[in-house]
């Protein structure tokens, strides 16, 4: 039991690691909790929240792969290269991949004009809360933008 409950700090340890060292994971994340704040305008059934959670667990778990195989493949020999390139690529490529596939179901459920703009006029109407999703995008760009992690 205590291997098994081990693997959950290691996976924890891992998702950790890429807050700190991964632009795109936090760009991602950052995107998540908004998609998330914003789904509250709408009424979505519980087989909509459950697309939306499988679009963002998909986006972030491929991330953390995508992550995975850009380390693991990091700095290869001569012989390696163009095969270590590739996987780079390739691992890339399925992060887009899915991610494109995610702005589809974003754009499927929340493409309802007549929300959006309810939701466009009840921030101008409230400065305050207008100003808070303005601070809290500025947050989140200085989040994202992180700091240079030192050479892992």
């Amino acid at each position: 039991m205590r291997r098994f409950l081990r693997g959950f700090r290691y996976a924890w340890a891992g998702i950790t690691a890429a807050v700190r060292t991964e632009r795109n994971f936090r760009f991602h994340l950052c995107a998540a909790v908004y998609v998330l704040w914003f789904s509250r305008y709408y009424s979505f059934t519980r087989v909509e929240y459950a697309l939306l959670a499988l679009c963002i667990g998909g986006v972030m778990a491929l991330e953390l792969v995508n992550s995975a195989v850009e380390r693991a493949v990091d700095k290869p020999d001569v012989a390696h290269w163009r095969a270590a390139g590739s996987a780079k690529d390739m691992a890339a490529g399925a992060v887009l991949v899915f991610s494109m596939a995610a702005a589809v179901v974003g754009l499927c459920l929340f493409g309802d004009w007549n929300v959006i703009c309810r939701i466009a006029r009840l921030y101008a109407g409230n400065p305050p809360a207008a100003a808070g999703l303005l601070l809290s995008a500025v947050l989140a760009v200085l989040f994202i933008r992180g700091r240079k992690p030192k050479d892992i």
